[in-house]
């Protein structure tokens, strides 16, 4: 009898409202939490240029008790602390965020500071010299949060919420499971708010991370499956959404990609396979405001395969026989070598840049990237141990 290696999957529940009216359900969604007193956060660009704030109104069926409209791309801290002090004065009971990552994710950071008081870096994760990684374990009630998205986003049934320090330009990581979801709403109208750019850049880091996944030492047949699914549908959809802006399926089957990449997760899947690739991007785009999250993805992820192939050839293999790029015969190098130079391409085909000289950045900047990315959690789960910044320079000069 063979051995079978065993896994856990762990599910959480969420609703999931999918397709066109699907605002619609928002009303029936905040009733199920329990909430009277919803609070609404989003962007400039969604309280402005789009009619969004009017449809969750109407959805509603009465304004909500506020709305924080203060969202900045990355989450920078004063912002976030900005949206605690309006959503207390408001005496918000559930949170819905509009928008996309930046405001899940600025969402989530105000749920834990409602919570547990203080600032992020009161609740973030630290860096012990010479040891792993400790997240503060953050145990009190959350409110609970309703997702309106206009992207595709990995961060929306995340735990983990990261906000950039005004002080530092650092980024500080907050972990706490209870400010997932209890409803997510893909509206196709919604999601046809967002420029093409932004759809397909925060698609883009996703396709890093399900490639990153599928590259895993180690595998099991849930977190393949939806993988590999995933895949399927980022190969075939984002090519669609760049070649027509109006294409609403494809954003859709997008989203459906991100909760395929995120459950896979749940079912064991890691970031082990290319964890120097978020800790690089994480850098980069927090440094260079010119530099999209899906640019720092597309520019830093083949190169991460090169860097990584000789300690996990056989999961590089995988990926180029998901992609079909293995030749026969090929051996696992040779294959690793054939993945990473489709991803490559892959990205530039949908107009995502594979050059930081393409966003800006000086190659002067390289080692501060590089510096920065020590302290990124990923990196120390890369599946090639790193031993100092002037290995990390390398890779960035070899991606300038």
């Amino acid at each position: 009898m063979s051995a079978v290696a065993p896994f856990r999957h762990t599910a959480y529940p969420v609703r999931v409202y999918v397709g066109d009216d699907a605002l619609s359900n928002l009303r029936a969604a905040v009733a199920r939490a329990g909430a009277r007193r919803p609070f609404v956060v989003c962007g400039q660009s969604v309280a402005r240029r789009t009619d969004l704030p009017e449809r969750v109104a109407a959805a509603l069926g009465e304004p909500p008790a506020g709305v924080f409209d203060g969202v900045q791309t990355g989450s920078p801290v004063p912002a976030v602390l900005e949206g605690v002090r309006m959503a207390r004065d408001a005496d918000a009971d559930l949170i819905i965020a509009v928008g996309g990552g930046s405001a899940v994710v600025t969402a989530r950071a105000i749920i834990i500071l409602l919570a547990e008081g203080g600032s992020p870096r009161d609740h973030a994760t630290r860096y012990p010299p010479g040891q792993p990684p400790v997240s503060p374990r953050l145990m009190r009630p959350k409110l609970p949060n309703i997702l309106v998205l206009t992207t595709p986003t990995t961060a929306a049934t995340r735990a983990g919420t990261a906000v950039i320090d005004a002080e530092t330009g650092h980024r500080l990581e907050m972990f706490d499971p209870k400010t997932r979801p209890a409803a997510v709403i893909w509206d196709t109208e919604a999601l046809l708010t967002a420029p093409a750019d932004l759809c397909i850049s925060a698609s883009g880091s996703l396709f890093s991370g399900v490639v990153g996944a599928l590259q895993a030492p180690t595998l099991n047949p849930l977190a393949t499956a939806d993988l590999l699914g995933a895949l399927g549908l980022l190969v075939e959809n984002l090519p669609a959404a760049r070649k027509d802006a109006d294409d609403g399926a494809a954003r859709v089957n997008l989203c459906v990609a991100s909760l395929m990449y995120n459950r896979a997760w749940d079912s064991g899947a890691s970031g082990s396979a290319l964890g120097v690739v978020s800790a690089l991007a994480h850098s980069l785009d927090t440094r260079y405001a010119g530099c999209s999250h899906g640019a720092a993805y597309s520019i830093t992820t083949a190169p991460g395969m090169r860097f990584n192939r000789d300690y996990n050839r056989g999961g590089q293999a995988r990926v180029a026989e998901a992609l079909g790029v293995r030749e026969p015969g090929a051996t696992d190098a040779q294959a690793a070598d054939a993945a990473a130079d489709a991803v490559g391409s892959f990205f530039e085909a949908i107009g995502l840049p594979v050059r930081l000289r393409d966003v800006g950045v000086p190659a002067e900047g390289i080692a501060a990237i590089a510096e920065d990315a020590l302290t990124d959690f990923g990196l120390h789960r890369n599946v090639r141990l790193v031993n100092g910044a002037a290995e990390l320079e390398g890779l960035l000069r070899a991606a300038w």
